[in-house]
């Protein structure tokens, strides 16, 4: 036996083991370290991708994109995730068996920057880090990040609220991911619309620093106030739960930023149960371009949401991966600035304004057409 077979049958040997101790035997439920995974063999190229949970739709797309790509290329992927939304722990218990593997590379939706030091760890392995849609902060943890610009497309959203309002006072929501930990998506998002609607932002990395009140000046231009900025996790039952304190804090609120579109479902079915009619009292407008999402356009419950493609993102993640292992050449950063490969956003709005202006405005067909999950 050669010493390359051998230590490539040492590798296989850990990651069965490595993966049975974590699934427990069944690759839908969490193990006792907090990651659920699930393997498919078959190539001599080895890829993770580590999503922050399996249920979110948006990463439910993801592991199909690249589980696609896998089998199409003929290489071997393990696909595994957190337990929820938050949990570090269970992303870092993954990196650490991709790294006791021998694989190839991870692509990596990076829970928060606790995980920094496993992505490093794995770098310094030899394995290529590949971040999908969340940027790590800082940047340069990751070898390159596959992503949509999150700041484009809450800034595209907020361009679009500041212009649906023609001159109207703003009294804004904010339903936002973490209030315990800095997620890059989670602050970009929110200051891009904040920036788009024509608000002056402090720091672009910190949320709720801005004034309170004040001007926007996007489009018409009026006065705004924000009336709260609510965690919610990103999940239907947080919007809820956000919009209702919201709603008591401030119960004249007519914009609704969401972090996604399942947090504003939830914002949705509070404010109908308070006796809001969305779209008429109150403007609801989110990121991520899922299936429910566009049809919810369509159907009224969102005024308008910036789609992106985490199939594409992923598919192109792991054929880059794949490139780099069989002697290729790593990817260029193509984003504005230089600093990510962007993987592209639309505004899907079945009412286009003429204030948005940093992305392509499509009809809630054209996103549905296009959508993932």
């Amino acid at each position: 036996m050669s010493r390359r077979t051998g230590w490539r049958l040492l590798a296989l040997f850990l990651t069965f083991g490595l993966m049975a101790a974590a699934c427990g035997g069944d690759s839908t439920e969490a193990g006792d370290d907090g990651g659920d995974a699930a393997g498919e063999g078959g190539g001599d190229v080895a890829v993770s991708l580590i999503t922050k949970d399996s249920t979110n739709p948006f990463f439910v797309a993801m592991q199909e994109g690249a589980q696609e790509k896998a089998d199409e290329l003929g290489i071997d992927i393990t696909i595994g995730s957190g337990q929820s939304e938050g949990d570090d722990q269970g992303q870092i218990d993954l990196i650490e068996q991709a790294i006791a593997a021998g694989q190839d590379g991870i692509l990596i939706t990076p829970m928060s920057v606790n995980v920094n030091d496993a992505i490093q760890k794995a770098r310094d392995a030899g394995l290529y880090v590949i971040a999908l849609d969340t940027p790590t902060d800082p940047p340069d943890v990751v070898d390159i990040t596959f992503a949509t610009d999150n700041c484009k497309a809450g800034e595209a959203i907020g361009q679009w609220a500041a212009g649906k309002l023609n001159g109207e006072k703003a009294v804004i929501a904010r339903l936002v991911i973490f209030d315990d930990r800095v997620v890059s998506v989670d602050y970009c998002r929110d200051n891009g619309f904040l920036k788009g609607m024509g608000i002056d932002i402090g720091d672009l990395t910190v949320m709720g620093d801005e004034p309170e009140s004040g001007n926007y000046t996007t489009g018409a231009g009026g006065e705004y106030e924000w009336a709260c900025l609510e965690a919610t996790g990103a999940n239907e039952e947080g919007g809820r739960t956000g919009m209702e304190t919201c709603l008591s804090i401030n119960p004249d609120i007519n914009v609704v930023y969401t972090i996604n579109e399942p947090t504003a479902f939830g914002a949705a079915a509070a404010l109908q149960a308070a006796g809001k009619t969305v779209g008429e009292d109150v403007i609801v407008v989110s990121v991520d371009g899922g299936l429910a999402g566009v049809e919810a356009v369509q159907g009224g419950s969102i005024q308008a949401t910036s789609q992106q493609y985490p199939l594409r993102m992923a598919s192109l993640g792991v054929e880059a991966i794949n490139t780099i292992a069989t002697g290729g050449d790593a990817p260029a950063n193509t984003s504005e600035d230089g600093t990510f490969f962007d993987t592209g956003v639309a505004l899907c709005t079945d009412d286009p304004m003429d204030t948005v202006t940093v992305a392509d405005q499509e009809d809630s067909q054209y996103c549905i057409d296009n959508a993932w999950g």
